[in-house]
């Protein structure tokens, strides 16, 4: 007993950390950081992927707002006729079209680059 009283005598700090409340707590925070299925761990992972999820959200109201545009605009013959030659090369009957392809143009690019003559 008297080699513990030493050491506390020695060390102040030993007798704060020996405290039962101390070492209670201590546990407690630990199990809770990193243990739990409710930690902090799993709580930065389940709001990671949420702010994915978001930023998923996000986008598809962007593209459905786009989406609504080109409906609208799809409404107008002129456009449907329009919209037929840019993306799908369609053309009259009396008429010939000419893809320019010039180095370096993916598909996607040709699609919107090329030009109907």
């Amino acid at each position: 007993m008297s080699y513990f009283k030493n050491l506390t005598n020695a060390y102040p700090i030993l007798k704060i950390l020996g405290n039962r409340y101390v070492i209670v707590l201590v546990f407690f925070t630990v199990w809770m950081l990193f243990l739990d299925n409710t930690s902090y761990m799993e709580h930065r992972i389940l709001n990671k992927q949420l702010n994915e999820l978001q930023d998923n959200k996000k986008y598809y109201k962007d593209e459905i707002r786009k989406d609504d545009k080109n409906i609208k605009l799809l409404k107008n013959p002129d456009q449907i006729e329009k919209y037929a030659r840019e993306k799908y090369y369609m053309k009259r009957n009396n008429e010939d079209i000419y893809i320019i392809e010039f180095e370096g143009d993916s598909i996607k690019e040709e699609k919107s680059d090329s030009k109907s003559l």
